[in-house]
């Protein structure tokens, strides 16, 4: 953990003499309205850094509106991989609207994506005007990308001293909660550290091995909560998350399975306790995944006295590879794991004997949220930023999501001596890679009336993603359900911002797969933008930001490589100018979220 700063007065971010690395966002056209139409916005994508601060290379954005690039230095890229310089991408001269091309380059861990001039993203309907005075422009200016690289080095230095990670509960975690608690109270904020509990989960170790009436050795697929790397067997079982330890060797024993599988979902294998009817004592459950929880069918196994379980996909096309899972909360203590179907089927018609070991720490810890509050802006319209604090056990995770966190705390940090309109709040999360659990925890607690008080919410997650695409996420609809009104405008300003901008853009679902989720469920309105995660990159986002199609938007995804080498130095000044200009606009937005000045 790096020393802590003397406190001495409180902390303001003050503009730097030379500011290469200054990140220029709003400052798009010499009049004060901009005129941000997709369609008559000459497409350019601005480069920027690739070495981290120190270095002289760099960009500026001018007020012109335009990307003075510098040739970067690539990060070297780890061993055994390649990397090719980044194509500069030039943007068009003042005034012309005709696109160009641009060369894309390989993407790997440590070398940025590169840029490339693109058509926006169409839109259907073209993005309101957005309206900056001088001091909301200078505002925005004065969030400088050095000191997010500053916190991200802080960020990695502490995953080094505390065993690798910034998992929540652990000491990693501890030391990222204290160091942006304590650079806010340097800042002049209101902190709130919030505790509360969560399940935390580590494994340590598995084994899953036939032993009669023939020998066979499964392969164990660790990290269940890891993204398997391109051409990566993901294994034929898994330990459950929260699943209890314990060392067996018993006769396996089938619990209403359905031989061959139905041709849609529907097996209700162990989820009524009248399945274990006549189950004896000492065997491993062997149990179809369908229908109800595996929580559910681990305890009914549980109660009727196996000594561990075994969880296997039902076995329809989309349902037969290894499905990683969750017990939601510890509780269970005897070992339980998820295999293919094809695994649990033989061992089902074989009549075998196992032996099944699992070593993991399952149990219930305390950790925090860390909130700040500005001491100026009308309580009754609060504006929410946030980002997850917390990295996965497996590595210090430093585009997922020290990247958020250390944009969302940059931002802060400048406007912490504001007077703004409306009342700023940011919040860093503990426990989002165990399922959310302090956004929602944050979220359940609140009175009714200090919801209310809430006018939006920003989520910024993974920004700058080594194979990344720029997404804003979509506020008009949702898989996973409604979306609040208001939404759509936050993507509107988005779409604004990267209009001007000329840089090409993508959309996200609001899927609920990070802390947006309890608010887009409370009703309040939501947005935010994302680079993508263990996904692939499709080949047109490829031709709209370079990098390498059929490969992950993040190659590390929840894996020890997710260091400081992980960040795409070319997305990060151009998210973070988005966060800084949507933070600004609704700082001072009459009625948020809409943006109208």
């Amino acid at each position: 953990m790096p020393a802590r700063p003397r406190t001495i007065r409180p902390y303001a971010i003050r503009p730097y003499a030379v500011r290469p690395y200054v990140i220029r966002a709003a400052a798009v056209a010499a009049s004060t309205a901009l005129a941000l139409s997709p369609a008559t916005a000459a497409p350019a994508s601005a480069t920027a850094p690739a070495a981290l601060p120190g270095t002289a290379s760099g960009t500026a954005y001018g007020a012109s509106g335009t990307g003075l690039a510098a040739t970067p230095s690539p990060t070297p890229a780890p061993s055994g991989s390649a990397t090719r310089s980044p194509a500069i991408a030039r943007p068009a001269p003042a005034g012309t609207a005709t696109p160009g091309t641009a060369t894309p380059g390989a993407a790997t861990p440590g070398s940025p994506a590169p840029a490339a001039l693109a058509t926006p993203t169409p839109t259907p309907t073209a993005p309101q005007p957005l309206r900056l005075t001088p001091e909301q422009r200078k505002l925005i200016d004065s969030v400088d990308v050095r000191r997010v690289h500053e916190h991200l080095q802080a960020f990695q230095r502490i995953a080094d001293a505390h065993g690798g990670n910034r998992a929540a509960g652990s000491p990693g975690y501890l030391a990222s909660r204290d160091y942006v608690a304590d650079r806010l109270r340097r800042a002049g904020y209101q902190v709130t550290v919030q505790p509360f509990e969560f399940g935390y989960f580590k494994e340590r170790s598995a084994v899953l091995e036939q032993v009669a009436p023939r020998r066979v050795r499964y392969t164990h697929s660790p990290q269940p909560q890891a993204a398997p790397k391109e051409g990566e067997p993901t294994g034929d079982f898994a330990t459950m998350v929260y699943s209890g330890s314990g060392d067996v060797t018993a006769p396996v024993h089938p619990v209403d399975v359905t031989l061959p599988p139905a041709k849609q979902p529907s097996s209700t294998s162990g989820c009524q306790r009248s399945d274990f009817a006549g189950f004896p004592r000492g065997a491993i459950a062997l149990i179809q995944r369908g229908t109800c929880e595996f929580a559910v069918k681990a305890k009914n196994a549980q109660d009727a006295g196996a000594a561990a379980v075994i969880i296997f996909n039902e076995g329809q096309p989309d349902r037969s590879d290894l499905e990683r899972g969750s017990l939601k909360e510890p509780g269970i203590t005897i070992p339980v794991v998820s295999t293919s179907h094809k695994v649990g089927a033989a061992l089902a018609q074989s009549k075998a004997t196992v032996h099944l070991k699992t070593d993991t720490i399952s149990e219930t810890r305390t950790t925090h949220n860390v909130i700040a509050e500005s001491r100026w802006g009308d309580p009754g319209k609060v504006v929410m930023v946030g980002a997850h604090l917390d990295s996965v056990e497996e590595g210090p995770g430093i585009n997922d999501n020290a990247s958020g966190s250390a944009a969302v705390l940059a931002v802060a940090e400048a406007l912490a001596q504001t007077k703004t309109r409306n009342r700023l709040r940011f919040a860093w999360w503990g426990a989002e890679e165990l399922g959310l659990v302090g956004s929602t925890h944050y979220v359940e607690t609140l009175l009714d009336a200090d919801r209310r008080r809430i006018a939006l919410y920003l989520n910024f997650d993974m920004i700058a993603s080594p194979n990344g695409a720029i997404k804003i996420y979509e506020g008009t609809k949702s898989k996973a359900g409604e979306l609040p009104p208001g939404s759509a405008e936050i993507e509107r300003l988005f779409q604004s911002y990267f209009a001007a901008r000329r840089q090409p853009y993508g959309r996200a679902d609001l899927n609920d797969r990070s802390d947006y989720a309890s608010f887009r469920k409370a009703g309040i309105p939501t947005g935010g933008i994302f680079t993508g995660a263990g996904e692939s990159k499709t080949a047109e986002e490829a031709k709209l930001f370079g990098g390498t199609a059929g490969r992950p938007y993040d190659p590390c995804y929840h894996r020890s490589c997710d260091t400081l080498t992980n960040i795409n130095h070319q997305i990060l000044p151009v998210t973070t100018a988005a966060i800084a200009t949507a933070t600004v606009v609704y700082a001072f937005a009459p009625n948020p979220p809409e943006a109208d000045m």
